[in-house]
C-alpha cells in the first residue's frame, strides 16, 4: 500500500511534508507507514485518497488481488 502512496506523491511532485500539511496526516504517520510500523486507519486513507483524487480502494487493490 505504501508504494502506491509513494507513486502518487512522486507523480504529483510533492513531498511528505506538503502532503501532511494539506491533509493533516502527520509526517510521522507517513514515515511509520513506509517502514511497516503502522498501517493507516481508514480515516487517514480517506484523506490521502481525496487529496490525490483516487478511491480508498486504490490503496488496497494489490492486497485484495493477493487474497484471491
Amino acid at each position: 500500500m505504501y508504494q502506491k502512496y509513494a507513486d502518487l506523491r512522486n507523480n504529483a511532485g510533492v513531498t511528505d511534508y506538503e502532503v501532511a500539511k494539506q491533509t493533516g496526516v502527520s509526517t510521522a504517520t507517513l514515515t511509520n507507514w513506509k517502514y511497516g510500523r503502522y498501517c493507516p486507519k481508514l480515516d487517514k486513507l480517506l484523506l490521502l485518497a481525496r487529496y490525490f483524487g483516487v478511491s480508498v480502494e486504490y490503496f488496497a487493490e494489490d492486497d485484495l488481488e493477493k487474497e484471491r
